[in-house]
């Protein structure tokens, strides 16, 4: 029971009000000392970005190939329960997606973890049914899609002039920068892709999301033959670009070629790619592949070619399993350590120049770029013709948080740090701990033949969009390299 005091309070009432005070009291400090030390963060992230500088009368020239599509945006769980799929009890992996049943089994299986896919549907008439369903639904967006012509949208908005290599509806190139120049056919229906986003904490039946994130679903038509890729080379060679960018080989992934046929079309990729003159630096844009025959023809077919990689956490494991001659890791830590990520990379980049070494033809591999929820981390060769690695890295965080968030300005109100406060550059035993500064929160520093940086993301609590993230990054990231 509530006492009575003279001045009419209530003494519960007081008492409660004085316990509200306190604990606002002893938060306070707490909360504005995290907003001053984002705030911090944000501010000086911003600065090295801004340290290099676009020569807005020489632009960049950078041609990226290939393909491209229309997204369908929509929430992930919604169109399932619109399809009427019930949740799986059974999570499971599946190289492509046949029926209604793999469709949940697969969903499941990346869901929980937050983890990123795309996958192949061979069933014509179930992707309809996907494509009609989404269309129906309340608040679905439509965009411009596919790695090559994401990426030349990013590259066009940081200043660059840019050939895309893809086959296009008219209104599809009709809403392109007029800084991008399209080498390709023109069709009249554009290849769809459902992309089922999901935000951090939903829930499917029994599963819950542990990170916001995306599953693709695809049935193309024209990407997997790479129809664009003779207009490409024809207009390839009067372009002259700094940067010559390959992309979207996962529509290649589980689709139904004749025998030989993906073999000849990546023959064909390897003359292009080998033409290129040694001024012109060669990126690779991994995706999420899981045909190992297919991953087995890159590696001789593409990466010997390329002098710059870039994938994402998923991906990066993914890629380095074939090189030790493993299986594929279809699923991976969807928030991996920042000491482990580098082991990964230092691992790879001495696997992928120990086998151009053993070839004794194309390109070394001097640049690697991974792109996680939390961090940004570049490695790039001293000496090599990549600069600028500080400021590229500040501008992938910087990009992580924009895209996702669906703003070029970033509100820190709808941003957070989730990386350590300090982080080892090794898992080996007694390696060095690099504190985050706030002040200088880009960490870099030599070691072998490389420079290494890494930077923090200001990971977007409110997501607009995770789908094209690593392609709007990784695009970032090379804009103030070349």
């Amino acid at each position: 029971m509530a006492i009575e005091l003279r001045s009419g309070v209530k003494y519960g009432s007081f008492l409660s009000l004085a316990v509200v005070l306190v604990a606002y009291w002893f938060r306070s400090p707490d909360s504005s000392v995290l907003n001053e030390r984002l705030d911090a963060v944000l501010s000086s992230l911003l600065r090295a970005e801004r340290k290099i500088g676009m020569d807005s009368v020489s632009r960049p020239r950078v041609a990226i190939g290939f393909g491209g599509c229309v997204d369908i945006i929509v929430d992930g769980v919604t169109l399932l329960n619109k399809m009427g799929l019930k949740p799986t009890d059974q999570p499971l992996h599946h190289d492509y997606i046949e029926n209604t049943e793999q469709l949940a089994q697969s969903f499941a299986y990346f869901f929980s973890p937050g983890a990123a896919s795309e996958r192949f549907v061979i069933n014509d008439t179930l992707f309809s049914e996907l494509v009609e369903a989404s269309r129906e639904l309340p608040g679905n967006r439509w965009s411009i899609g596919g790695n090559a012509p994401v990426m030349a949208s990013r590259m066009a908005l940081e200043g660059c002039d840019v050939l895309l290599g893809g086959s296009f509806s008219t209104d599809f190139t009709d809403i392109l920068s007029q800084h991008i120049t399209v080498a390709g056919n023109t069709v009249d229906e554009p290849d769809i892709h459902l992309i089922l986003e999901y935000p951090t904490g939903a829930t499917w039946g029994t599963y819950t999301s542990r990170r916001a994130n995306r599953y693709i679903v695809h049935s193309d038509d024209h990407n997997p033959y790479l129809d664009s890729m003779e207009q490409f080379q024809e207009k390839l060679n009067n372009f002259k670009p700094d940067l010559l960018v390959v992309g979207g080989l996962q529509m290649m992934d589980n689709f139904p070629f004749k025998r030989g046929e993906r073999e000849a079309l990546l023959g064909k990729l390897a003359k292009m790619l080998s033409s290129a003159s040694p001024q012109t630096a060669i990126h690779f844009e991994m995706a999420s592949f899981v045909d190992e025959s297919l991953m087995s023809d890159l590696l001789d077919f593409v990466l010997p070619h390329t002098d710059s990689l870039g994938m994402n956490e998923q991906e990066l494991p993914n890629l380095l399993s074939l090189f030790r001659g493993s299986n594929l890791t279809v699923l991976s830590d969807p928030n991996p350590r920042v000491a482990t990520v580098l082991d990964q990379m230092r691992e790879l980049y001495r696997l992928v120049n120990q086998r151009h070494q053993q070839a004794g033809t194309g390109r070394p591999l001097t640049r690697l770029h991974v792109h996680t929820l939390a961090f940004q981390a570049i490695i790039v060769k001293r000496g090599s013709k990549w600069k600028n690695t500080m400021s590229a890295t500040a501008k992938a965080s910087l990009t992580a948080n924009r895209h996702v968030c669906g703003s070029p300005d970033i509100d820190l109100s709808k941003a957070r740090l989730i990386m350590d406060e300090s982080f080892s550059v090794s898992r080996q035993e007694g390696s060095p701990r690099i504190p985050l500064q706030e002040s200088r929160p880009v960490s870099c520093w030599d070691e072998d033949v490389y420079e290494v940086c890494v930077a923090p993301v200001l990971v977007c609590t409110e997501v607009y969009q995770t789908a094209g993230g690593g392609d709007n990054i990784s695009a970032a990231g090379l804009v103030l390299q070349i």
